[in-house]
């Protein structure tokens, strides 16, 4: 498991592409057609929210739509058309120029831009006009024509998910993955507004899982007042969200699902607790106020007898009890004998500073290291079975061994090789080479730092390389790093370091043989 200080990168799972737009902790503020038709009305609508936003700090796009009017409805439902929706579209119209208004409004108020285009045209009206965003509605996931105008403008897309089965999301993040499109996705129900058993919001779940790398967000349909769900959304991991805006005047009243300026600030605190609630992604280290309460149950170490400085004491000369003073030894610290540096008096507490713990066994080291390595695969979701031998490759020994070294899994070796091998964060292996042996990196989980031949390479989940014989090589991770190695047949002793130390080294000195990591195999020691 990635160390808690060490925080994982950016782009844990790929490569970050040239000039990627970062989707995370983005706010998409519908205005949709609560503009009303009116340019003033819009305009306010912009400033008013922008108040909002910008008092909480945030990263937010006004977003609109577009619809070409004269092509997009059918001649025949140009008046009095029995469809709900077409007169609300036509009698709410603005022009190319109004809209340009809105956008120049949006910019002036520092707001990112986004669009709707619902027709091929629109989608190209949308990269004229130079918007940061392109958004796809779930009506139009599955409208291949339209996608194909939205890949060709070039700019980062947002597709939502309402109704869709998991088959059309993945032919549309095929689609935009082979065409090498910035895109992100929004799970949404289409359901104005959307009822508590109807949001579905461990969808959020499926779509991380399914698509990890991309941003997963929330589009909410719910009632405005409602902010339930969005907290509840940032704890199932969603890092951007989506809702429709408006302000409601005496003579224009919002639909069921939109937001007022002051409720869209609502919102958007209510994320902020959540993400305040949920803390860090990593173990973060304990708070003091924390540490003080805990320390204030806990049982200190006193001396059972009068102490004298220089002994190795036992359990029998020492007594927990609380409370727990400052700077006191506790009885979670004590595994075993240990020498007091100074004199200890009975009954007196025996301080951290007055006494000195055996360095910690080679067992010691590998336990924690097999505790470790077992929850990077747990959080890989890679499954080893029972069946296997693991090696703690440790170039300067065991001491050294989260410095310099890795743990490698065996899990065949023919006249074909597999193995696993897993590295902590900030962990190297040393430059060397194999006579006999060739093989081939694919990276499975996190991030690894290869030098191959004096040529510097980073490799995503994924991608894989070639070491052939003869070619130096060493590697080491930023995050904590899984990868296979397939190769040729393991011989015994062909591996050949460019610091002769290693190679004076006897194998046994600097490698240690688990046939298997259960318990029994690593001796008594405390979980």
């Amino acid at each position: 498991m990635s160390d808690p200080a060490v925080p994982m990168p950016e782009f844990p799972f790929r490569a970050p592409r040239e000039n990627e737009f970062d989707f995370r902790d983005l706010f998409v503020l519908d205005l949709a057609n609560n503009h009303q038709g009116s340019l003033d009305h819009g305009l306010r609508v912009i400033r008013e929210t922008a108040v909002a936003v910008r008092e909480r700090g945030v990263k937010a796009a006004i977003k609109f739509q577009f619809r070409d009017l004269d092509t997009f409805v059918h001649p025949a439902h140009q008046q009095g058309s029995d469809n709900k929706h077409i007169p609300r579209f036509l009698g709410t119209r603005l022009g190319r120029d109004q809209f340009a208004r809105l956008l120049d409004e949006v910019r002036a108020q520092s707001l990112l831009s986004a669009c709707t285009p619902f027709d091929e045209t629109s989608a190209q009206l949308i990269a004229d006009m130079g918007f940061d965003i392109l958004k796809i509605a779930s009506c139009s996931m599955s409208d291949w024509p339209l996608l194909a105008a939205v890949v060709k403008t070039g700019l980062p897309v947002i597709f939502s998910t309402g109704g869709a089965t998991l088959e059309e999301i993945d032919n549309v993040v095929s689609y935009f993955e082979h065409r090498r499109v910035n895109y992100a996705i929004m799970h949404c129900v289409s359901i104005y507004p959307t009822p508590d058993a109807e949001m579905q919001l461990n969808q959020i779940d499926i779509l991380r899982r399914r698509y990890p790398g991309v941003t997963v967000g929330f589009s909410t349909h719910e009632p405005p007042q409602e902010t339930v769900p969005v907290q509840i959304a940032v704890a199932k991991g969603a890092a951007m969200f989506e809702r429709h805006i408006g302000v409601a005047t005496a003579e224009i009243k919002l639909n069921a699902y939109s937001s007022t300026p002051e409720q869209t600030g609502a919102w958007i605190d209510a994320w902020k607790r959540a993400r305040t609630l949920c803390g860090d992604t990593g173990r973060p280290a304990p708070h003091p106020a924390e540490t003080e309460s805990l320390n204030s149950l806990k049982r200190g170490v006193y001396a059972a007898r009068d102490l004298a400085a220089g002994e190795t004491v036992g359990s029998e000369d020492i007594f927990f009890a609380m409370p727990l003073m400052p700077s006191q030894l506790s009885s979670g610290e004590i595994r075993g004998k240990f020498t007091v540096t100074t004199d200890v008096p009975q009954h007196s507490p025996v301080l951290v500073q007055g006494s000195q713990m055996p360095q910690p066994s080679v067992q010691k080291i590998f336990y924690k290291s097999i505790h470790d390595a077992r929850a990077l695969l747990n959080e890989a979701r890679i499954a080893v079975g029972s069946s296997f031998r693991v090696e703690f490759s440790h170039h300067y020994g065991p001491d050294r061994f989260r410095e310099v070294g890795a743990i490698i899994i065996d899990c065949v070796n023919r006249s074909y090789c597999k193995k696993l091998v897993i590295q902590f964060h900030g962990q190297r292996h040393p430059a060397h080479y194999h006579k006999a042996k060739e093989e081939t990196f694919q990276v499975l989980h996190g991030i690894l730092d290869m030098e191959v031949d004096g040529h510097p390479y980073r490799l995503y989940p994924g991608q894989s390389i070639l070491i052939q014989q003869g070619v130096w090589h060493r590697f080491t991770t930023p995050t904590g790093v899984i990868f296979e190695e397939v190769s040729t047949t393991h011989i015994k002793g062909d591996s050949y370091y460019e610091d002769k130390a290693i190679n004076d080294t006897p194998l046994e000195k600097r490698k240690t043989q688990v046939e298997h990591w259960g318990r029994f195999q690593i001796g008594n020691e405390h979980e």
